[in-house]
């Protein structure tokens, strides 16, 4: 197995990239659809049903199958390989699959909001659905840190410069918000 462990790495990386995907325009499209329940009708009820079939689609034919796939190579290349079965010794591992971990929790959560919302059940707002949006990126820079340092430590530098880089762009979107609002009235 270990002469095809580049072949399944890079399976598992292109999967992981359309997991992402999936994440980062599943929330924006649940951004949308919370947006579109204040337009008034005929509009409300066009974008809403639109919102559901693009994101029935968007979840269910790739960001489904991509979370599958990106495990199914992860487990191979994990326990099917010399070498990822050495990764698993190593504290930079131990991190990284907690944060994997916390990747599923979200994945799963955005799940449970995918489902209210085909239901026209919207229990948050467009901005609560902005700062969602985060979570997936705050992973993805932690576990990349992670896996091209290799250490356990150093990573963290990186992921508190997302923090802070996160923290500036809520006070942007605050200070753009109120900016929109004042321009209306």
């Amino acid at each position: 197995m270990d002469e095809y462990y580049n072949y399944i790495k890079s399976l598992h990386l292109i999967f992981v990239i359309t997991w992402f995907a999936g994440l980062f325009y599943i929330v924006r499209l649940f951004v949308y659809h919370a947006e579109a329940k204040v337009k008034p009708q005929p509009e409300q009820d066009i974008l809403v049903k639109q919102y559901q079939l693009m994101s029935y689609r968007l979840w269910y034919i790739i960001t489904w199958p991509s979370a599958v796939l990106a495990s199914i190579f992860a487990f191979w290349m994990l326990f099917g390989t010399t070498l990822g079965a050495s990764w698993l010794k190593m504290p930079w591992m131990h991190v990284k699959l907690g944060f994997v971990f916390l990747l599923y929790l979200y994945h799963l959560k955005c799940h449970q909001i995918f489902r209210q919302l085909q239901r026209d059940e919207v229990k948050h707002s467009s901005g609560f659905f902005r700062l969602w949006n985060e979570g997936a990126t705050l992973i993805l820079f932690a576990v990349v840190f992670l896996v091209i340092l290799k250490d356990a430590f150093n990573w963290i530098y990186g992921v508190i410069g997302i923090f802070l880089f996160s923290f500036i762009l809520m006070l942007g979107y605050k200070f753009y918000k109120k900016v929109r609002e004042k321009n209306q009235t």
